[in-house]
């Protein structure tokens, strides 16, 4: 009797547990439930995406199926697939993260692209010297470090876990002898030693205190709070990091933030206010809003 119930038991094989696991998403209210389902199950069987199909028909072995139920269980508990998988795509990298830095954001693409295009202005032969604070995972300024290893760089971030991911992942690219990382608040490491930059960007936590609560799970239950909060109207970092950064960039030297997507009015306020800048611009993100000012030192 044991035998035939063990023959009647329904063989799980790709195609049916993609289908299945899409569907059990859709009905949990999980984003891309195609394309999660593909993902994680790639991810159990060591496959890239392409290959699921090309081996449609392929049963999981029991440890297959009980590892990938437990993946499902991850992400519908609403904890982030680049958490799952432990890594996130970014500039054409692959960066390992974990919940002590942000997931890298596609609209974060812009301020490399704005940095880059600044550099790609700049007719001198001699290296500029670039930080960016507040690095997470390093996306950032290893993106941009990955287009132009002829400039000097540094990251600091408040978070000895976060900037341990940083440093794995320049490591992994090839770039751990380009870029100097240090921990701090901040500029307060800088205080008192004579190091000027000729960029200064950063992606700072712009979300209204009291918003965080309102945003998606897979954000405000997952991904690091200090990361997030900007205080009760979004700016207390923006605003320090405006209110510091010249006096730690060289004659014409540039800060580069990324801001939240209605804080374009607040920000040009605050910049202004200081009167230690010049040519302030903002550059939109793929969807239309104000993403990236740039603001040039006085």
């Amino acid at each position: 009797m044991r035998n035939q119930q063990k023959q009647t038991e329904p063989e799980w094989t790709i195609i049916k547990l993609l289908q299945w696991t899409t569907s059990y998403f859709k009905s949990n209210g999980i984003d891309s439930p195609r394309a999660a389902a593909e993902i994680l199950l790639a991810h159990t069987l060591a496959l890239k995406r392409i290959d699921l199909y090309l081996r449609h028909d392929q049963p999981l072995s029991r440890s297959e199926l009980d590892l990938f139920k437990s993946l499902i269980k991850r992400r519908t508990n609403r904890e982030p697939v680049a958490y799952i998988m432990g890594g996130k795509e970014f500039w054409s990298m692959e960066l390992a993260v974990s919940k002590d830095v942000l997931i890298p954001r596609p609209e974060t693409e812009c301020l490399v692209e704005e940095t880059l295009s600044i550099l790609a202005k700049e007719h001198l032969c001699n290296s500029k010297r670039i930080l960016e604070m507040g690095t997470g995972s390093g996306a950032v300024i290893l993106a941009i470090a990955s287009q132009k290893p002829e400039h000097l760089y540094f990251a600091s971030d408040i978070s000895i876990n976060a900037l341990g991911i940083a440093i794995k992942n320049a490591k992994q690219l090839g770039f751990d002898n380009k870029i100097s990382f240090f921990c701090g608040n901040w500029f307060l490491p800088l205080m008192g030693k004579d190091i000027l930059f000729d960029i200064i960007i950063s992606n700072p936590p712009y979300i209204r205190r009291n918003d965080i609560g309102n945003l998606q799970p897979e954000i405000n239950r997952f991904e690091p709070l200090e990361a997030l909060d900007g205080g009760e109207d979004g700016l207390d970092h923006v605003r320090h990091i405006i209110e510091q950064a010249h006096l730690f960039l060289n004659n014409e030297g540039n800060l580069l933030l990324e801001i939240g997507h209605d804080q374009k009015e607040a920000v040009d306020k605050i910049i202004k206010e200081t009167g230690n800048y010049k040519r302030v611009y903002f550059r939109k993100d793929y969807s239309g809003f104000d993403r990236v000012v740039c603001a040039t030192k006085a």
